[in-house]
């Protein structure tokens, strides 16, 4: 999604942005050989929908609408391909996934004349794509063909065997083109992006074979007054996202806690990050120190720059419970002086969350798992779909005036992680150990599970294979009703436990503890953590002091 530099831009059912980020971890830098891939879908206001296509054979002359992602407004048409796959959130059957971030760039290349959108360019690949280099094709064919009508995005297109970070822009009203640039990560590397194009001197960083693009870029630049140099030297963030300090301070500080995880050195990088030294850069990937886990990319999901130099849980804006989250906008004035508040990872308006996992060694409707959460990825379990399931939980769909962005229901996914959530955002480091210990119940439950049901579901594509999509389904949904109920009962926990703002007994079982008559035992007031009542005394001075 987007990011705001100086102005608002219009986004998801017409509410502002504050950007998204997406994780990579390539098949030799992972544990199981697995290729990952992340997403947090950031926007105030959007409900986490999981997207849904059933593919099949279409008829010489049918056409395909195009809606825009953001707004829901109609776009036009476009011929529908002869064969469409199946589409599970942002995964098709066919393992191919694809993500994305939105850095915005300049305004003036953006072709409002275009019928396709970032959101619509995603999914009509996924529906057309079986790898992740046939989507790369179909995602620029399309834009030559149509038009482009967004921002600069990058995005991340993957398969089970590899994955590109492709960035692109449109070339200006009624261009019918757009200016593209596409590099492959080398298996045994991480990367990550998040609303700061990162893609730089492609002619010369990488090898030949590892880079598309369109030809026409640097002369695009050159006319625009973009680039004035050798072609060697053309870089694509330069040209169409130069640097700024919003750039670097939200959006290239989250890959960079990501890397610092899982890369040597990366202390190297703080005087950039921290916005002092506007002309430097990180890597576009690097090859991490250890292998990388699914469980590893799911944590990075969740990550407030903890134990750095820009750890948002100490600081005033923490409140008394250490909460490392802060309310919009991001930046504030205080006496005609503007301020900044940090943009970590996990975010509060996270509409959906998701990690892909595309595992070669198994059928494709086996071995691409998406794993789904519907609010901010700190404060939900991962659920497992495979992305060959014949439908999908209807807890996970957005249902106009039954589920959606301004209709509650208890039956939403989406409703249930946020009722949750936002009992717990101001009572943080209260309430967030239990909510913790749900989540790392159920993950560890899924991930222990999931290898007998690939199991099951190899030998039913061997011998029963009409079977195995409603087999997929079946599970999928069962994983995503034990959440639902296990985050109801983790509701009507937090609460009993919580009331009033003290705390409820418990016995080494679990259950809350009675008196001897059967009453509820008294609760335990701890009131403020002591470093925050030493705040409110230096304050306050001598106003609360006994007499």
């Amino acid at each position: 999604m987007k990011r705001i530099i100086f102005s608002l831009f219009i986004i998801h059912y017409s509410l502002t942005s504050l950007a998204c980020t997406n994780l990579i971890v390539g098949k030799g830098a992972s544990t199981d050989g697995s290729v990952i891939v992340s997403y947090n879908a950031d926007s105030y206001g959007m409900y986490g929908n999981l997207y849904r296509h059933m593919g099949g054979t279409h008829q010489k002359g049918e056409m395909r609408p195009v809606f825009e992602w953001d707004t829901n407004k109609y776009l036009g048409e476009i011929p529908q391909a002869e064969r469409t796959y199946n589409v599970v959130g942002q995964m098709n059957e066919n393992q191919v996934s694809i993500c994305e971030t939105t850095f915005g760039g300049r305004e003036e290349v953006v072709d409002p004349q275009g019928i396709i959108d970032y959101g619509s360019l995603i999914y009509i690949a996924l529906e057309r794509s079986r790898t992740a280099r046939e989507a790369i094709d179909v995602m620029t064919s399309l834009v030559a063909q149509y038009g482009y009508c967004s921002e600069g995005e990058t995005f991340t297109i993957a398969d089970k065997n590899e994955v590109w970070l492709m960035e692109m822009v449109g070339m200006g009203p009624g261009s019918k083109n757009a200016a593209w640039v596409a590099v492959r990560v080398p298996d045994d590397c991480i990367s990550a992006h998040a609303n700061q194009s990162r893609i730089t001197r492609y002619f010369t960083l990488f090898p030949k074979t590892d880079v598309l693009y369109n030809k026409d870029n640097v002369k695009f630049a050159r006319q625009q007054g973009y680039f004035s140099g050798k072609d060697q030297d053309f870089s694509f963030r330069d040209a169409f996202n130069p640097l700024d300090f919003s750039g670097i301070r939200y959006c290239d500080a989250r890959a960079w806690s990501f890397f610092r995880r899982h890369a040597d050195g990366m202390d190297k990088y703080l005087p950039y990050i921290n916005g002092e030294d506007m002309t430097g850069e990180m890597p576009l990937y690097m090859r991490p120190n250890h292998k990388l886990s699914v469980s590893d990319v799911k944590n990075g999901m969740r990550d407030h720059y903890e134990g750095t130099a820009l750890d948002i849980t100490k600081d005033l804006g923490a409140g008394a419970y250490s909460m490392p989250y802060r309310p919009s906008p991001l930046s504030f004035k205080v006496d005609d002086k503007e301020y900044f508040n940090e943009r970590p990872t996990s975010t509060q308006q996270t509409g959906f969350t998701f990690v892909g996992q595309m595992r070669s060694w198994l059928p494709d409707a086996i071995g691409g798992l998406v794993w789904w959460g519907n609010d901010d990825a700190n404060m939900v379990p991962y659920t497992p779909i495979y992305c060959g399931a014949s439908d999908v939980p209807q807890c996970y769909l957005r249902m106009k005036d039954i589920q959606d962005e301004i209709t509650f229901s208890w039956q939403s996914a989406f409703w249930l992680q946020n009722v949750v959530s936002n009992m717990v955002y101001p009572y943080y480091s209260k309430m967030y150990p239990d909510l913790r210990r749900a989540i790392d119940a159920l993950e560890e439950a899924y991930a222990s599970e999931t290898p007998d049901i690939d199991r099951q579901a190899k030998e039913l594509a061997e011998s029963r294979p009409d079977e195995l999509g409603p087999f997929l389904s079946r599970y999928s949904t069962t994983a995503a009703q034990r959440m639902m109920q296990t985050w109801d009962k983790l509701y009507r926990y937090l609460v009993v436990k919580h009331q009033d703002m003290v705390v409820k007994k418990e016995n080494a079982d679990g259950t809350f503890t009675r008196t001897p008559d059967g009453f509820g035992a008294a609760p335990t007031r701890p009131g403020y953590p002591t470093d925050y009542w030493r705040r409110v005394v230096e304050e306050t001075g001598k106003r609360y002091e006994m007499k």
